[in-house]
């Protein structure tokens, strides 16, 4: 057992997708996964929909209107989400995300910073225009911090900070393959 952090399992893990719509229909539609989390991402970047994949796990995809089409190599962003990096390919793993507990992710980050891992800024996610609030608000409903491992896979530590039951926690219409911008 892993006594340095305690990690509860896996957070959610997100991938990219093509086509939204196709993607909701076969996560919920055929493999019984309930929608529970839509997000708009702001200034038309794409989407972020999240999967109830059961034991309190979530499957996330990205839809971004300009992702570039899959190719073998490319399987990961370039840098952290706070440096302005999101995007990476369809069909992709965006980040691996661990679910750890939400009063020990200061301690936890400060614990990586001093092994020599570059990490980013704690992130309150809410659903405010650029997703991301300066301190933490009752909106707020995860807070993550990113780094990566030494291949480059984008890592996040989050803690879910609500349950996601809200009727606005799913209230944008998926996107389709017709709507990227290739």
């Amino acid at each position: 057992m892993n006594t340095e952090f305690e990690l509860r399992g896996v957070n959610h893990i997100a991938l990219v997708c093509s086509d939204m719509k196709q993607t909701v229909d076969f996560y919920s539609g055929v493999l019984g996964m309930p929608l529970i989390k839509t997000i708009e991402l702001p200034m038309g970047w794409g989407q972020h929909f999240f999967f109830d994949c059961g034991g309190g796990n979530a499957l996330a995809f990205f839809w971004f209107p300009d992702a570039p089409d899959g190719v073998p190599g490319v399987s990961a962003p370039k840098n952290l989400p706070d440096r302005g990096e999101l995007l990476s390919a369809v069909g992709s793993m965006n980040h691996l995300a661990f679910d750890v507990p939400p009063e020990k992710i200061e301690e936890y980050r400060e614990r990586l910073v001093a092994k020599g891992i570059d990490v980013g800024v704690l992130l309150n996610h809410d659903d405010s225009e650029f997703g991301v609030a300066p301190s933490l608000h009752d909106g707020v409903f995860v807070r993550s911090i990113y780094f990566k491992d030494p291949d480059g896979v984008l890592i996040e530590f989050a803690c879910w900070l609500r349950e996601l039951d809200r009727p606005e926690d799913v209230r944008h219409e998926p996107k389709t393959a017709a709507d990227r911008t290739l």
